[in-house]
């Protein structure tokens, strides 16, 4: 049990501390889990999310297990109560609970605030953001064969851009990095704002590690390294170049490349081995639309698997059904990976999903395993009946439209506690987080 501390000056409830060593997570029996329900839409489908998720842990377990929901302060809410956006307390909670979950916060574009989700995953260096993208059947797509693609995207989430070093143009450090680069035969317009790169071979090797782990944990055939290299030489060609290698040193037994499968094995992938390829980031948008089925894990920079992610979400219908962790050595966020769509926002009508289907993927890690497919097949089944809210069923043929408060209601009515046999077929390659 965990000690009684307190967070905001109220004292927490009993439960259990989740403990996460190199990015597993222990399985708990009455986890605490702290939760930011976040800005515009954010409280609406929080709250669906854990009436599901409690529905199903009831269903799975009855009264055996069970989550002890904890409020946590971040954006609006925050400010507020506490006039701060991120207050210490809420990085204290999270870091002490070792999980969470979170709604969309808000960032400005072009000037304020830093982005809060950028802010966190660095101050926990929850290194791998992790992006299952799948069809569900019900879902109209704006491509042909939708089903085609299943492929769970490792997003390296510490650096790149989003390290955030930047400076305005004309001021002393852009000047300085201008003055810096022209004494190494570069030229920059001296009224530019600059933004630094840094790619490290700690943090690339890293997330390669936790892609092919993946794959090999989870029975899948192929792993793809994204990157920009052809142009970024020295950044995105040295991720490839140092995600090759640790592949070669720590892999090698398991790992094919793409020209021994071609120049050794006839291009047919022995039995045991996983294909290990890497394509240029451009090449991949088109080969996801074109290829889909190419895929299965893939391993790439920040920006490359920000863009990369939200394309594949679009081929299966959207974001508003594509789930998102932050996976770190000792602490884990499962969030939603759309934004606060604050046109919409107290109107009850937005859709839970991606929310809900990252607590399906919290629910794998902690190890409840029953209650992620029972949670997993009752969106199926309402999909299938072309019961949705109003993002996805306009364009379903003669979709039954309702709000957040019914979807949720409706997937817990169609939900049936799985069979062992049931749990032990989903779960291939469906885990949607390194165990």
């Amino acid at each position: 049990m965990s000690k009684r501390r307190k967070f905001y000056g109220v004292e927490a409830p009993d439960g259990e501390v989740v403990q996460v060593k190199d990015g597993k997570a222990a399985r708990p029996t009455r986890p605490i889990i702290p939760f930011i329900d976040g800005d515009g839409i954010g409280p609406e489908i929080s709250e669906a999310t854990r009436r599901i998720i409690n529905a199903a842990v009831t269903k799975c377990y009855g009264d055996t297990r069970s989550i002890t929901w904890l409020t946590a302060y971040a954006g609006d809410a925050a400010v507020a109560k506490f006039g701060s956006p991120l207050p210490a307390e809420t990085l204290e909670m999270l870091d002490y609970y070792g999980v969470g979950m979170k709604g969309p916060l808000g960032t400005p574009t072009g000037g304020g605030i830093r982005s809060l989700n950028v802010t966190m995953r660095q101050h926990f260096d929850w290194f791998s953001c992790v992006r299952p993208v799948r069809y569900f059947k019900g879902i109209v797509s704006v491509v042909k064969r939708p089903q085609d693609l299943d492929v769970v995207i490792f997003r390296e989430n510490t650096e790149d851009v989003y390290a955030g070093i930047e400076f305005a143009a004309g001021s002393q450090g852009a000047l300085e990095i201008i003055a810096v680069a022209k004494k190494y035969g570069h030229t920059i317009r001296e009224d530019s704002g600059i933004g630094i790169k840094p790619i490290s071979q700690y943090a690339s090797r890293r997330i390669v590690r936790a892609a092919i782990e993946y794959a090999i944990d989870h029975g899948r055939k192929v792993v793809t390294l994204v990157h920009k290299g052809n142009i970024q030489k020295e950044t995105e060609g040295a991720f490839l170049k140092w995600g090759l290698a640790l592949a070669a040193e720590a892999f090698g037994d398991v790992m094919v490349s793409e020209d021994d499968l071609w120049k050794v094995h006839g291009g047919k992938l022995p039995e045991g081995k996983i294909l290990l390829n890497h394509r240029i980031a451009d090449a991949t948008f088109y080969e996801l639309l074109c290829k889909s089925t190419q895929f299965s894990v893939i391993a790439t920079t920040n920006l490359n698997g920000d863009y990369i992610s939200d394309a594949a979400a679009g081929q299966v219908g959207g974001l508003g059904i594509a789930p998102g962790s932050n996976i770190g050595a000792n602490s884990a966020m499962f969030e939603a990976t759309h934004g606060t769509a604050p046109d919409i926002a107290g109107k009850g009508i937005s859709n839970p999903c991606s929310l809900t289907l990252s607590g399906v993927m919290m629910l794998e890690f902690i190890d409840w395993d029953e209650a992620a497919v029972c949670v997993t097949r009752a969106i199926e089944k309402t999909l299938r009946s072309k019961t949705a809210t109003g993002d996805l069923a306009r364009f379903m043929k003669k979709g039954n439209q309702v709000n957040t408060v019914q979807f949720a209601d409706a997937v817990i009515a169609n939900m049936v506690k799985p069979t062992r046999r049931t749990v032990e077929a989903a779960m291939k390659g469906r885990k949607a987080v390194t165990k």
